[in-house]
């Protein structure tokens, strides 16, 4: 658990230094944890690995005004993934 520890401080030191990889795999070790706060703090930090797993996360359950929370913080995929699930017909058919 120590080097997990080490890990992420050694990745948040690089991220902090500008080390867009390093802010990559900070987010791919909160989505492993399931940790959605640090998810949302890595795309207010500019993390755009960060809002493509959150918006994964959102769509697949349809969670609409996750999604234009996304896409507000600058995630512009969300926006778009948003506009579909919002054309969606309402029972899953087309007209």
């Amino acid at each position: 658990m120590a080097n997990m520890s080490m890990e992420r401080e050694t990745l948040r030191a690089l991220a902090d230094e500008g080390n867009e990889t390093a802010l990559d795999r900070l987010a791919d070790l909160a989505d492993t944890a399931g940790d959605l706060e640090e998810l949302s703090e890595l795309l207010d930090e500019g993390s755009m690995h960060a809002g493509l797993l959150l918006t994964r996360r959102a769509a697949s359950t349809g969670d609409l005004l996750e999604l234009q929370r996304i896409s507000d913080a600058g995630y512009s995929e969300a926006g778009k993934e948003l506009d579909r699930l919002l054309k969606a017909p309402a029972d899953g058919r087309r007209a």
